[in-house]
Protein backbone atom coordinates (compact mmCIF):
# COMPACT_ATOMS: atom_id res chain seq x y z
CA UNK A 1 0.00 0.00 0.00
CA UNK A 2 1.36 3.42 -0.96
CA UNK A 3 0.99 6.65 0.97
CA UNK A 4 -1.71 7.70 -1.47
CA UNK A 5 -3.66 4.44 -0.95
CA UNK A 6 -3.67 5.07 2.78
CA UNK A 7 -5.28 8.46 2.33
CA UNK A 8 -7.49 7.51 -0.66
CA UNK A 9 -6.02 10.28 -2.81
CA UNK A 10 -5.71 9.96 -6.58
CA UNK A 11 -2.12 9.27 -7.72
CA UNK A 12 -0.15 12.03 -9.44
CA UNK A 13 0.33 12.30 -13.19
CA UNK A 14 2.83 9.94 -14.76
CA UNK A 15 4.84 12.96 -15.93
CA UNK A 16 5.03 14.45 -12.42
CA UNK A 17 8.56 15.43 -11.33
CA UNK A 18 10.28 12.76 -9.27
CA UNK A 19 11.18 13.49 -5.67
CA UNK A 20 13.45 11.51 -3.35
CA UNK A 21 12.49 11.49 0.31
CA UNK A 22 15.66 10.29 1.96
CA UNK A 23 15.30 8.22 5.10
CA UNK A 24 17.55 6.61 7.67
CA UNK A 25 17.16 4.47 10.80
CA UNK A 26 15.11 6.65 13.15
CA UNK A 27 13.52 8.88 10.51
CA UNK A 28 9.83 9.08 11.31
CA UNK A 29 8.37 11.80 9.07
CA UNK A 30 9.15 10.32 5.65
CA UNK A 31 5.61 9.06 4.96
CA UNK A 32 3.96 12.39 5.77
CA UNK A 33 6.59 14.16 3.68
CA UNK A 34 5.98 11.85 0.72
CA UNK A 35 2.25 12.50 1.04
CA UNK A 36 2.80 16.27 1.04
CA UNK A 37 4.92 16.02 -2.10
CA UNK A 38 2.32 13.92 -3.86
CA UNK A 39 -0.43 16.34 -2.87
CA UNK A 40 1.75 19.08 -4.38
CA UNK A 41 2.04 17.23 -7.70
CA UNK A 42 5.25 15.22 -7.41
CA UNK A 43 5.96 11.51 -7.58
CA UNK A 44 7.66 10.77 -4.27
CA UNK A 45 9.90 7.80 -3.54
CA UNK A 46 11.19 7.03 -0.05
CA UNK A 47 14.78 5.84 -0.35
CA UNK A 48 17.05 4.61 2.43
CA UNK A 49 20.35 6.49 2.69
CA UNK A 50 22.36 3.27 2.33
CA UNK A 51 20.54 2.43 -0.90
CA UNK A 52 21.27 5.89 -2.29
CA UNK A 53 24.94 5.62 -1.34
CA UNK A 54 25.10 2.32 -3.25
CA UNK A 55 23.14 3.72 -6.22
CA UNK A 56 24.02 7.43 -6.57
CA UNK A 57 22.52 7.47 -10.08
CA UNK A 58 19.12 7.59 -8.36
CA UNK A 59 19.95 11.09 -7.14
CA UNK A 60 20.78 12.31 -10.63
CA UNK A 61 17.49 10.89 -11.95
CA UNK A 62 15.42 12.91 -9.46
CA UNK A 63 14.22 16.51 -9.68
CA UNK A 64 14.11 17.31 -5.97
CA UNK A 65 15.50 15.94 -2.71
CA UNK A 66 13.91 16.15 0.74
CA UNK A 67 15.48 15.16 4.05
CA UNK A 68 12.56 14.72 6.48
CA UNK A 69 12.34 14.97 10.25
CA UNK A 70 12.88 12.35 12.89
CA UNK A 71 15.78 11.08 14.97
CA UNK A 72 18.16 9.57 12.42
CA UNK A 73 20.53 7.04 13.96
CA UNK A 74 19.04 7.94 17.34
CA UNK A 75 20.71 11.36 17.12
CA UNK A 76 23.89 9.74 18.44
CA UNK A 77 26.84 12.16 18.42
CA UNK A 78 24.33 15.00 17.94
CA UNK A 79 21.16 15.49 15.92
CA UNK A 80 21.70 14.71 12.25
CA UNK A 81 25.44 14.00 12.71
CA UNK A 82 25.59 10.34 11.66
CA UNK A 83 23.06 10.93 8.87
CA UNK A 84 25.24 13.71 7.48
CA UNK A 85 28.29 11.45 7.66
CA UNK A 86 26.54 8.80 5.59
CA UNK A 87 25.27 11.34 3.07
CA UNK A 88 28.79 12.78 2.85
CA UNK A 89 29.70 9.75 0.72
CA UNK A 90 27.61 11.52 -1.94
CA UNK A 91 29.08 14.97 -1.29
CA UNK A 92 30.39 15.56 -4.82
CA UNK A 93 27.17 14.34 -6.44
CA UNK A 94 25.11 16.37 -3.99
CA UNK A 95 27.08 19.54 -4.65
CA UNK A 96 26.60 19.06 -8.42
CA UNK A 97 22.90 18.50 -7.76
CA UNK A 98 22.62 21.80 -5.86
CA UNK A 99 24.70 23.63 -8.48
CA UNK A 100 22.25 22.44 -11.16
CA UNK A 101 19.51 24.48 -9.44
CA UNK A 102 17.42 21.52 -8.33
CA UNK A 103 15.75 22.12 -4.95
CA UNK A 104 16.76 20.48 -1.67
CA UNK A 105 14.59 20.74 1.45
CA UNK A 106 15.66 19.71 4.94
CA UNK A 107 13.00 19.57 7.67
CA UNK A 108 13.98 19.47 11.36
CA UNK A 109 16.43 16.53 11.49
CA UNK A 110 17.00 17.06 7.77
CA UNK A 111 17.85 20.73 8.47
CA UNK A 112 20.37 19.58 11.06
CA UNK A 113 21.97 17.23 8.51
CA UNK A 114 22.13 19.94 5.82
CA UNK A 115 23.95 22.26 8.23
CA UNK A 116 26.49 19.56 9.08
CA UNK A 117 27.00 18.82 5.37
CA UNK A 118 27.93 22.46 4.80
CA UNK A 119 25.12 23.07 2.31
CA UNK A 120 23.87 25.90 4.54
CA UNK A 121 26.11 28.46 6.19
CA UNK A 122 26.32 30.88 9.06
CA UNK A 123 25.72 28.73 12.11
CA UNK A 124 24.81 25.44 13.72
CA UNK A 125 21.79 23.91 15.42
CA UNK A 126 22.33 23.15 19.10
CA UNK A 127 20.30 22.00 22.11
CA UNK A 128 17.26 24.09 22.92
CA UNK A 129 17.92 26.90 25.36
CA UNK A 130 15.14 25.52 27.59
CA UNK A 131 17.12 22.31 28.03
CA UNK A 132 14.25 20.06 26.95
CA UNK A 133 12.24 18.88 23.97
CA UNK A 134 9.87 21.55 22.60
CA UNK A 135 6.64 20.55 20.87
CA UNK A 136 4.05 23.21 19.99
CA UNK A 137 2.57 25.26 17.17
CA UNK A 138 4.52 28.39 16.32
CA UNK A 139 4.09 31.46 14.15
CA UNK A 140 6.68 32.17 11.48
CA UNK A 141 7.29 35.25 9.37
CA UNK A 142 9.37 35.66 6.22
CA UNK A 143 11.79 38.61 6.42
CA UNK A 144 11.46 41.20 3.66
CA UNK A 145 15.02 40.35 2.62
CA UNK A 146 14.38 36.60 2.08
CA UNK A 147 14.97 35.55 -1.51
CA UNK A 148 14.31 31.80 -1.76
CA UNK A 149 11.57 30.85 -4.28
CA UNK A 150 10.71 27.93 -1.98
CA UNK A 151 8.80 30.40 0.21
CA UNK A 152 6.97 32.22 -2.60
CA UNK A 153 3.45 33.36 -1.60
CA UNK A 154 4.29 32.99 2.09
CA UNK A 155 4.53 36.01 4.38
CA UNK A 156 3.32 34.51 7.65
CA UNK A 157 2.60 30.87 8.43
CA UNK A 158 1.77 28.64 11.41
CA UNK A 159 3.46 25.24 11.71
CA UNK A 160 4.25 22.78 14.51
CA UNK A 161 7.75 22.43 15.91
CA UNK A 162 9.06 19.29 17.65
CA UNK A 163 12.75 19.09 18.50
CA UNK A 164 15.36 18.98 21.21
CA UNK A 165 18.19 20.53 19.18
CA UNK A 166 16.66 23.34 17.16
CA UNK A 167 18.46 26.38 18.50
CA UNK A 168 20.22 28.31 15.74
CA UNK A 169 23.62 29.44 17.01
CA UNK A 170 25.53 31.85 14.78
CA UNK A 171 29.18 31.18 13.98
CA UNK A 172 30.14 34.86 14.38
CA UNK A 173 28.66 37.94 16.11
CA UNK A 174 27.63 39.45 12.77
CA UNK A 175 26.45 36.20 11.17
CA UNK A 176 22.70 36.74 11.60
CA UNK A 177 22.95 40.26 10.16
CA UNK A 178 25.05 38.95 7.28
CA UNK A 179 22.63 36.10 6.58
CA UNK A 180 19.65 38.44 6.74
CA UNK A 181 21.29 40.98 4.46
CA UNK A 182 22.16 38.22 2.00
CA UNK A 183 18.56 36.98 1.89
CA UNK A 184 19.42 33.69 3.59
CA UNK A 185 17.34 34.03 6.76
CA UNK A 186 14.18 32.53 5.31
CA UNK A 187 11.80 32.43 8.31
CA UNK A 188 11.85 33.81 11.85
CA UNK A 189 9.82 32.90 14.92
CA UNK A 190 7.26 35.56 15.81
CA UNK A 191 4.38 35.81 18.26
CA UNK A 192 0.72 36.27 17.40
CA UNK A 193 1.08 40.04 17.22
CA UNK A 194 4.46 40.64 15.63
CA UNK A 195 8.18 39.83 15.66
CA UNK A 196 9.74 38.54 18.84
CA UNK A 197 12.80 36.63 19.96
CA UNK A 198 11.34 35.59 23.31
CA UNK A 199 10.48 32.11 24.59
CA UNK A 200 8.06 30.36 24.09
CA UNK A 201 7.20 31.98 20.72
CA UNK A 202 10.87 31.34 19.88
CA UNK A 203 10.76 27.75 21.18
CA UNK A 204 14.45 26.96 20.87
CA UNK A 205 16.02 30.27 21.86
CA UNK A 206 17.42 30.67 18.34
CA UNK A 207 19.66 33.67 17.80
CA UNK A 208 17.88 36.23 15.65
CA UNK A 209 14.74 34.09 16.09
CA UNK A 210 15.98 32.10 13.06
CA UNK A 211 13.66 29.23 12.11
CA UNK A 212 14.78 28.57 8.52
CA UNK A 213 17.87 29.24 6.42
CA UNK A 214 18.42 29.06 2.66
CA UNK A 215 21.59 28.99 0.60
CA UNK A 216 22.59 31.99 -1.48
CA UNK A 217 21.00 30.59 -4.65
CA UNK A 218 17.74 29.91 -2.81
CA UNK A 219 17.33 26.30 -3.92
CA UNK A 220 18.42 24.74 -0.60
CA UNK A 221 16.16 25.37 2.38
CA UNK A 222 16.47 24.12 5.94
CA UNK A 223 13.45 24.62 8.19
CA UNK A 224 13.05 23.56 11.82
CA UNK A 225 9.21 23.48 12.05
CA UNK A 226 7.27 20.80 10.14
CA UNK A 227 5.36 21.96 7.02
CA UNK A 228 4.33 18.36 6.24
CA UNK A 229 2.18 18.39 9.38
CA UNK A 230 -0.06 21.14 8.02
CA UNK A 231 -1.05 20.07 4.51
CA UNK A 232 -4.57 18.68 5.04
CA UNK A 233 -7.89 20.06 6.30
CA UNK A 234 -8.24 19.79 10.06
CA UNK A 235 -4.54 19.66 10.87
CA UNK A 236 -4.14 23.22 12.13
CA UNK A 237 -5.55 24.45 15.46
CA UNK A 238 -8.24 27.12 15.52
CA UNK A 239 -6.99 30.50 14.40
CA UNK A 240 -4.34 29.07 12.06
CA UNK A 241 -4.70 28.33 8.36
CA UNK A 242 -5.31 24.69 7.48
CA UNK A 243 -2.99 23.24 4.86
CA UNK A 244 -0.65 26.24 4.81
CA UNK A 245 2.45 24.06 4.73
CA UNK A 246 1.44 22.65 1.34
CA UNK A 247 2.54 25.93 -0.28
CA UNK A 248 6.18 25.07 0.46
CA UNK A 249 5.86 21.70 -1.27
CA UNK A 250 4.10 23.27 -4.25
CA UNK A 251 6.96 25.73 -4.53
CA UNK A 252 9.38 22.81 -4.38
CA UNK A 253 7.60 21.09 -7.27
CA UNK A 254 7.43 24.33 -9.25
CA UNK A 255 11.14 24.97 -8.78
CA UNK A 256 11.97 21.38 -9.72
CA UNK A 257 10.08 21.80 -12.97
CA UNK A 258 11.93 25.01 -13.79
CA UNK A 259 15.43 23.77 -12.97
Amino acid sequence: MTVLDAFAIAPPRTDAPRAIVLRAPGSNCDRETALALELAGATAERIHVEHLVEHPNLLEASRMLVLPGGFSFGDHLGAGTLWARRIAHLQDALERYVASGRPVLGICNGFQALMKLGLLEGGALGPNESGHFECRWVWLEKPATATTPLLADIDRIALPVANGEGRFVATAPDAVARLTGGGMVALQYVDANGPTAAYPANPNGSEGAVAAISNRAGNVLGIMPHPERNVLPGQAPQGREDGAGLTIFRNLVRMAGAS
